[in-house]
Order: C-alpha cells, then structure tokens, then sequence
C-alpha cells in the first residue's frame, strides 16, 4: 500500500524537475503557452530572480509535482493508493487522480499564484518544539489578535499567520515558553487566515466556472484530511486559502488506513521528516499504559 505526498510552497529549489522537463516535452510546452514563461528555465537557471515569488512558485512546483507523478507511474506501473498534498501541493495530488486535466490545473495554481502573491501586510512564522496546546496557550494570552494557525505540521511544529507587525513581535513570547525555534517564512501573506478572505473570494470566482471529475484515487483534503469528492473539491480548495492545513491529521488518517510506503513527490526531506514526527508519536501515544493514558 503506497501514498504519495505532493509538498507545498517552500519545497521548490533551483535545479528542481532537471531530469523531468526532457521527458516531457509537449506537458512543458503547454505549460510555458498557458503561463506566458519559461518553467524550465526558471527552475534551473531563474535568471530573473523570480523562482522564489508566490506567482511563479506555484505554477513551478504544480508542474514539477505532475510531471514526477507522472513518470513515476510510468517507471513503475502503477498509481499510488491514497494521495495528499501540502496546501498548493493539493493541486498536482487532485491531477495525479484525475480530478482535472494537466492545463486546467495549472490554470487554477496560475491564478492563485498570482492572487495570493498580492501584498496584504501579512506574514507568517514557524513555531517549533512547543506541542499545539502549548501555541494555543501563548495565543491565548495575547488577547484580542488577528494571529491564527495556519498549518498544523506535527505534533511538535506548526507555522503562524497574521498582520506582519504582529508576528514579528511575538518571538520573544514563544522562545519564552520553550520553543525550540521561531521562523519568520519567506512568504508574503497571511496565509490560510481570515486575513486572505478578499483572496479567497477573488480565488472563488475563478474556481466557479472550472469542471471538476471525481478522483479516481482518494486524495485527502486539507481540511478536514477526508478524502476529496467531485461534490465538495471547488469548495475545499476555496476554503483552504483561508483554514488551516490539517496535515497531522492527514497523515495519521493515511497511517491508520494501513498505508506504510508513503513517498514524497520533488524532494524528499519536507514531508518526509513530518511524516516520521508524526508516526513516532502515534508510536508513542501506543506505548502509553491504559491506565496512564486514562483509557
């Protein structure tokens, strides 16, 4: 039994898809016609700078994504059982099963690119080595604030959002409180907050007139990690811009259904090194007396 893990924005790296782009000629083509530039060129040369703007991300790691998903099945023959995808990484995991064509994808990731590329004074921060709990008590304390949630990454990391004057003053607060880690993200939006409800309205017009197919392979949504559903997709991929991103939920759903092979697409450190978070700590959640665990 295999999953396959598609990462989001800030997976991407220069010299990313190398081996992909020449096996796939006309998908790259396509995608240069539909996006008004070079994919190739920007993910292995990036000779304007630009590899690393939310715009031009997003459209690079979607093709990147597919095009690895694809040869992949071509090496092996056969698709995966389960997919799941890391905010935008939902994107190529939806194309992987069939919920849309290559083109119409890339489409819908162009577009929200560029909206979520558009300032919105926001910012975001990972918080490491301080357990969910113990974010939302620092939260807590701060009264009334804009600052949320915005990726629940594993037992023991999670990334913040919120108005970038906020954020950035809220290191002392949780380096005080033990964490590990606080990380101003190279991203410019509050991402995943109410702060990006304009975007996810804007975003909501351009999914209304897409034709979804219901996936052939489960692909387990950020919202709530159930497995997408023709039905509900526009909805969820509206709804993500603005919810947080249940990826530890996601993973211990995919662990539960008896999935063991869980492969990440791209570059296998991002997901990689949640995934064994997470399953070391349903390992120990297991280990735990029935009775210490009040069970």
């Amino acid at each position: 039994m295999t999953a396959y893990l598609f990462p989001g924005q800030g997976a991407q790296f220069l010299g990313m898809g190398e081996a992909l782009f020449p096996r796939f000629p006309e998908l790259v083509a396509e995608a240069d016609a539909a996006l008004g530039w070079s994919v190739a060129e920007t993910c292995l040369a990036d000779p304007r700078r630009r590899l690393n703007l939310t715009a031009y991300t997003q459209p690079a790691l979607y093709v990147v994504g597919c095009l690895h998903y694809l040869a992949l099945v071509e090496e092996r023959r056969r698709r995966p059982d389960v997919i799941a995808g890391h905010s935008l990484g939902e994107y190529p995991a939806l194309f992987a099963a069939g919920a849309f064509d290559f083109v119409t994808g890339l489409r819908l990731v162009r577009e929200r690119g560029r909206i979520m590329g558009q300032d919105n004074d926001g910012a975001m921060a990972a918080v490491l080595g301080l357990r969910v709990f113990e974010v939302e008590r620092v939260l807590a304390g701060l009264g009334p604030t804009e600052v949320a949630i915005a990726t629940y990454n594993g037992p023991t990391q999670v990334a913040l959002s919120g108005p970038a004057g906020e954020i950035a003053r809220l290191e002392p607060l949780f380096r005080g409180a033990g964490a590990q880690a606080f990380v101003l993200l190279d991203i410019s939006g509050a991402f995943h907050s109410p702060l990006v409800a304009e975007a996810r309205a804007e975003f909501e017009r351009v999914l209304a007139d897409v034709v979804f197919d219901e996936p052939a392979i489960p692909v387990l949504s950020n919202l709530d990690a159930r497995p997408h559903t023709r039905a509900r997709v526009r909805e969820a991929l509206a709804a993500q811009l603005t919810g947080p991103v249940q990826w530890t939920r996601t993973i211990e759903a995919i662990l539960a259904s008896g999935e063991e092979d869980l492969e990440e697409m791209i570059f296998p450190n991002v997901l990689t090194g949640l995934t064994q978070k997470i399953r070391a700590e349903l390992a120990r959640r297991t280990d735990v007396p029935r009775t210490m665990a009040g069970a």
